[in-house]
């Protein structure tokens, strides 16, 4: 039954691909004469739909939830709004997909030189023979691995200080919804985007396997940003980020400068992006904390802040994230904020 409801999910999708290059993209290369990119063009579409498919799916069950049991009530949402343009941009995935795919002949290449030196391929798929007779465990491996390798990530985001500019542009929001995951520095982007299919294309991710992976993983982080009042239960608080513990990330005073309690943690805490087990076991983990206001210090204004303009609309913050970096890159070296004015160091 499984099997008959996810090949009809496959061919909508599929048909869908198809009208639409057929009807729009095509006809959209054959007039501007990039008709040699059709089949890179053929593959975006696909994750256009896909992309789609899953904004239309987490709306429909996270919406109604943020508005039957919501953590905090605004009498303005307009602050949200850009947040809509910000997860159109993402989930629509055309960025991703073509770095995966411009990237494979390169690494193709890359492979090919390391073999004639004697260095051994790295491709799960091929130290691992189950994962090819058992295509879920091989899902859930390139989950995992992929995990440890964004906990990483998303940790040296918080410690280095001109990268830190650009991502506290997604910290910048203080009304968490299910559009806030996508609130991101289009560089930053860029940069976590390149990153993840060189190593999705290091691990021996099929392009398949790529698309599914950024669905499941997009639409999981949707559900921690969402202002919904829901708690897993001790067990599955640590067995799955939950909306309750990836707000203590984005907490003032919490998430991104000094740990809860006695444990202080300069550049913060639960950098887990899917599964809170790297926090637990490298001691950046905070189940204790209740629901706190979220955001950077540096925007509230005094005492708690500097009331410094993150900006309101997506041209705004872009700039205003672009001159924070540069301003950092360009400060004197060894020079060291005040903790108060880090803003997220």
């Amino acid at each position: 039954m499984i099997n008959a409801a996810t090949a009809t999910v496959a061919n909508l999708v599929g048909d869908a691909q198809t009208w639409l290059f057929i009807q729009l993209v095509q006809p959209l290369l054959y007039h501007f004469h990039f008709m040699d990119m059709d089949d890179l063009a053929y593959d975006g579409t696909l994750w256009v739909v896909a992309g789609a498919v899953q904004i239309a799916v987490v709306y429909a069950i996270l919406r109604p939830l943020e508005a039957l049991r919501p953590l905090e009530h605004w009498a303005d949402r307009k602050a949200v709004r850009v947040d809509v343009i910000y997860t159109l941009i993402n989930r629509l995935g055309l960025v991703s997909l073509v770095f995966f795919l411009v990237l494979q002949p390169q690494f193709d290449s890359l492979q090919e030189w390391l073999r004639l030196h004697g260095v051994v391929n790295v491709n799960l798929d091929e130290m691992m023979h189950g994962m090819r007779i058992h295509p879920l465990m091989g899902f859930a491996i390139y989950v995992v691995v992929l995990d440890f390798a964004g906990y990483w990530y998303h940790r040296l985001q918080h410690q280095i200080q001109w990268w830190w500019e650009l991502h506290a542009v997604h910290h910048s929001q203080r009304q968490l919804t299910l559009w806030a995951d996508d609130r991101n520095h289009l560089l930053d982007d860029a940069l976590q985007q390149a990153f993840f299919a060189a190593l999705a294309l290091a691990i021996g991710v099929p392009p398949s396997q790529f698309v599914a992976l950024a669905l499941v993983g997009g639409a999981l982080q949707s559900l921690q940003h969402a202002n919904i009042r829901l708690h897993f239960g001790w067990l599955g608080e640590r067995l799955l980020v939950s909306p309750r513990f990836h707000r203590v990330h984005h907490a003032v005073g919490y998430g991104h400068e000094l740990g809860h309690g006695n444990r202080a943690r300069l550049y913060g805490c639960n950098f887990g992006v899917l599964f809170p087990w790297w926090d637990m076991i490298f001691g950046s983990a905070d189940f204790a904390l209740l629901p706190q206001p979220t955001g950077v210090r540096a925007q509230y204004p005094p005492p708690l802040g500097q009331g410094l303009d993150y900006g309101a609309g997506f041209w705004a913050q872009q700039w205003l994230g672009l001159q924070r970096m540069l301003a950092r890159l360009v400060a004197r070296p060894g020079s060291k904020p005040k903790l108060q004015d880090m803003a997220g160091a």
